[in-house]
């Protein structure tokens, strides 16, 4: 049989190294799913029951691998399907490759069945390379282009293949004017600053007498140069969402979290800080770093576009996050004087305990930071966590501890709901002899991850660890919008738009074939965590929580509480279990130990 432009492209793919997609597969894309069979196992083709999921899988595979994520899908509904996690890979900066099919073109512009403008489509999320080949010529260096594009520049880019094209008989482009001979091969280059900005770095940080890291998801691969750097400045160091993985927990100077989700310690810090060093973030909210003349700034980024965004930076370097803390540690001066990071030890040390008494406050049935609170000395060292959007992601936020070692990833700048169950599943597939750990809350169990149980149903018994857990927090509400109504807006809880139905997800796991456990007692939470943990198959941990916990942030504005009064005032159908709930958490904060 003559090689198709489907043979050729799986042919290609798995020459620039691609061995796992996610997918659907549909007849707009049966061309290259045809090709998948003939190449017996070369590329793995991981079925999930969404295509939205699959781009989102894409995504988390490419942010715990470091390598190119690829989703596939077929025409019309399928491809369309892929945009909402496409678009978290585009707002994380990751490598993701979309493959979409087309109708064929002898139809195209005719309002043919299941015809969509496709690189209209994908023309904002994948604008860094999207094209749909017309000849067979021509899908040689369209795969090479949106590769390479994908992974120099960590981006989203999207091929698109009319269904007709890809049962062609494949030829290599001829030796003529007008034709492109493309080639395999990316090596990522050293990018580093100049030494004379490296120098105005230094300068700024030597000067600085309380200097403050802001550490995002661009120094994953940079924990030991951010220690060396922090302990030479004697500085502190809060995290982003995304860079929760970047710095240990257990090191006295790690504020944690910043922003709404974020600690106090963190705000404290900023508030306080001469100086500040952002390494690796996008973090957007702008009112929890200094305020503007405050503090001296200097940035790393890979990405120009990044830089003095938050902020206004004094210095700004472009470069990897690695290699230029490497090239500044020798140009700053090391500190001998920890008064500063003697504060943030104290900080800490008391907002560790205000963490254990608030989620041991009593709650209707189970506090939901307790939750978190249990898993967290649990978790094993290997572990990969993923989180939702939503009321959990302050829990685990906060409350998880994380050692050296672990992973830790949710949808950041999308900040999608529904993107733990797929990151979770896309965590084991990178790295199936790791435990992995998903929390979600039920709103997003409901609105698609449910479904993505079935998928992994179908796939756990060839992960080498069956260790795959995700908690749900089933409180019948969408807890964080409900909570975003009362403080930010003034409005009483809204039930026809934030209450949700009650479902059994742990019975559901258990008409799949997994484990299902329900915990409705607080004491209950820790010995479920460890039947969870050890056992032999993947498990869903249905954890009955109270709505009326609130997710405080770390500073409670003038602002803030009058909006929550407001809401009281007009008359919250859950007013009084609001108002206990929320005392309950501010008195534990104010008096710690004499409320529970």
């Amino acid at each position: 049989m003559a090689k198709t432009v489907g043979d050729f492209i799986v042919e290609r793919l798995h020459q620039w190294g691609v061995r796992l997609m996610f997918g659907y597969p549909g007849d707009g894309i049966n061309g290259v799913f045809g090709a998948l069979n003939r190449a017996e196992g070369k590329i793995r083709f991981i079925q999930v029951r969404h295509e939205e999921m699959a781009a989102f899988m894409a995504s988390a595979y490419a942010k715990f691998t470091g390598e190119l994520g690829v989703c596939i899908a077929t025409s019309g509904p399928g491809a369309s399907h892929l945009v909402t996690g496409l678009y978290d890979a585009r707002l994380d900066h990751m490598p993701v490759l979309a493959i979409a099919g087309q109708q064929a073109r002898d139809a195209l512009g005719g309002h043919y069945q299941q015809e969509i403008d496709l690189p209209a489509l994908f023309k904002d999320v994948a604008g860094s390379y999207v094209q749909q080949a017309g000849m067979p010529a021509q899908v040689r260096h369209i795969v090479d282009r949106a590769v390479r594009v994908a992974v120099a520049g960590r981006r989203v880019t999207a091929m698109i293949l009319p269904n007709d094209l890809q049962e062609e008989s494949y030829e290599d482009p001829p030796r003529a004017h007008g034709t492109l001979r493309s080639g395999v091969g990316f090596a990522r280059p050293l990018v580093l600053p100049a030494p004379a900005d490296l120098e105005r770095a230094a300068e700024v940080l030597n000067a600085g007498r309380k200097v403050a890291l802001l550490v995002g998801a661009g120094a994953l691969q940079a924990t030991d140069e951010v220690i060396a750097v922090a302990d030479a400045l004697q500085a502190g160091a809060a995290k982003a969402l995304l860079g929760k993985a970047v710095l240990p927990d257990d090191l006295d100077w790690v504020t944690g979290s910043i922003g709404l989700l974020g600690t106090e310690p963190s705000w404290k810090m900023m508030n306080e800080c001469d100086t500040l060093l952002m390494i690796g973030s996008g973090f957007p909210y702008a009112e929890f770093l200094p305020k503007e003349g405050q503090a001296r700034a200097v940035q790393i980024d890979i990405a120009p576009e990044m830089l003095s965004l938050r902020y206004p930076m004094e210095v700004n370097l472009v470069g990897d996050a690695a290699l230029t803390l490497r090239a500044l540690l020798p140009l700053l001066r090391p500190r001998t004087d920890r008064a500063w990071r003697h504060d943030i030890a104290g900080w800490m040390s008391d907002w560790w305990r205000k963490l254990e008494d608030r989620a041991m406050q009593p709650a209707t049935p189970v506090n939901p930071q307790r939750v978190a609170w249990e898993l967290s000395p649990r978790l094993p060292g290997d572990a990969i966590i993923t989180s939702d959007s939503g009321s959990c992601a302050n829990w685990y936020a906060r409350d998880l501890r994380m050692r050296r070692g672990m992973m830790a990833s949710l949808s950041g700048g999308l900040a999608s709901m529904g993107a733990a169950v797929p990151y979770a599943i896309a965590a084991k597939f990178a790295h199936p002899a790791r435990p992995v750990i998903a929390l979600v809350g039920d709103g997003a169990m409901q609105m698609n991850n449910m479904a993505e149980l079935i998928t992994v149903s179908k796939y756990w018994q060839q992960w080498s660890d069956p260790r795959w857990i995700v908690c749900v927090f089933n409180n019948e509400d969408l807890n964080q919008v409900t909570w975003e109504q009362r403080v930010m807006e003034g409005d009483p809880k809204f039930d026809a738009s934030q209450q949700i139905p009650d479902v059994p997800y742990h019975r559901f796991a258990e008409l799949i074939g997994l484990r299902g456990l329900y915990v409705d007692d607080p004491a209950q939470l820790g010995p479920a965590w460890d039947e969870a943990l050890a056992s032999d198959r993947p498990v869903v941990l249905e954890v009955r929580t109270d709505p009326e916990v609130p997710p405080l942030p770390p500073h409670i504005t003038l602002k803030q509480a009058t909006a929550f009064a407001k809401a009281l005032a007009k008359g919250d159908p859950r007013e009084g279990g609001v108002f206990i709930g929320a005392m309950r958490q501010v008195l534990g904060t104010l008096l710690p130990g004499e409320h529970r």
